[in-house]
């Protein structure tokens, strides 16, 4: 059982999902990224040495992919050069070190799911600081858990369902990107399969995300038909499909980037929900805090 935890970027989507969801009991410090930079080795020392945590969780990150194709150095600082900080002060505390990391670690070239052994070749800069990231934590504690993810959304934040809602709301139709397949999830359920592995000792690199396979397309035409349903829009957009090469973006996605969960799921007991019923939960939950 976690007792002590400190959860860094407490104030992201994933962030926030850990707190909720931390043990009962547990006297967890949830530092915002205003409250401390992971960049500042002083503070990062300072606030392990103050609290003295049995199990470090990062959920913060560097995470615009477009931007950071013109500042690498940045991603680097924080998704990379940081974490490997982070997961020594772990290491040197005798505390668990949890990294979240992403799918952007692959071509995107596969036609089968990513096993959590496969090959890397991140397509950009974030990619790049995520990859270079997951070594770091790796070569640092060598018991971290290095938890790759995809689409992630929740209630509050920047995500593709807030995203979508706002343009639908704007217009009677929405365009999108309909030839990049993966898994929405839902951060709750991450967050949740955050704390069973740390509780369970696992270590290595795993696979979260909740069950199912969509394109952007799939997702975008779910989150309509549930916001109608929810009375979030007033009624269903049309949703017209288009190819990557009608929305160029500074930074390449992959275009096939399921996730091989097998293994992580067979650990945590239990597949999670499938992803449309994430994203009801999601949609709830927005629906609720208007």
């Amino acid at each position: 059982m976690i007792r002590r935890p400190l959860i860094l970027g407490a104030g992201g989507q994933l962030g926030r999902a850990l707190r909720a969801s931390a043990p009962e009991g547990a006297a967890v410090l949830a530092p915002t990224r205003g409250d401390l930079d992971i960049r500042d080795v002083a503070a990062i020392r300072a606030a392990v040495a103050a609290h003295r945590p049995d199990a470090i969780l990062n959920a913060a990150a560097y995470t615009d992919v477009d931007r950071a194709e013109a500042e690498p150095g940045l991603a680097a600082a924080i998704n990379a050069e940081a974490v490997g900080r982070l997961a020594a002060a772990a290491q040197d505390a005798g505390a668990a070190f949890l990294h979240a990391s992403t799918d952007f670690v692959f071509d995107g070239a596969s036609g089968t799911p990513y096993a959590p052994g496969a090959p890397t070749a991140p397509l950009g800069a974030y990619g790049r600081s995520k990859r270079d990231g997951e070594n770091a934590a790796l070569a640092a504690h060598p018991r971290a858990i290095v938890l790759r993810t995809a689409w992630l959304h929740a209630g509050s934040g920047r995500n593709f369902v807030r995203t979508m809602l706002r343009l639908m709301r704007a217009g009677s139709e929405v365009r999108v990107v309909a030839d990049q397949v993966g898994t929405p999830t839902r951060a709750a359920h991450l967050a949740a399969a955050c704390w069973t592995l740390l509780a369970s000792g696992a270590a290595g690199i795993h696979h979260f995300t909740d069950a199912g396979v969509a394109s952007w397309y799939d997702f975008a035409v779910a989150i309509g038909e549930e916001a109608a349903a929810l009375a979030i829009i007033a009624a269903v957009p049309r949703v017209v499909p288009i190819a990557s090469v009608e929305f160029p973006t500074a930074a390449r996605r992959p275009a096939f980037s399921v996730l091989d969960k097998r293994a992580t799921w067979a650990l945590l007991g239990a597949p999670p929900p499938h992803w449309r019923e994430g994203l009801r939960a999601t949609l709830r939950e927005i629906a609720r805090d208007g």
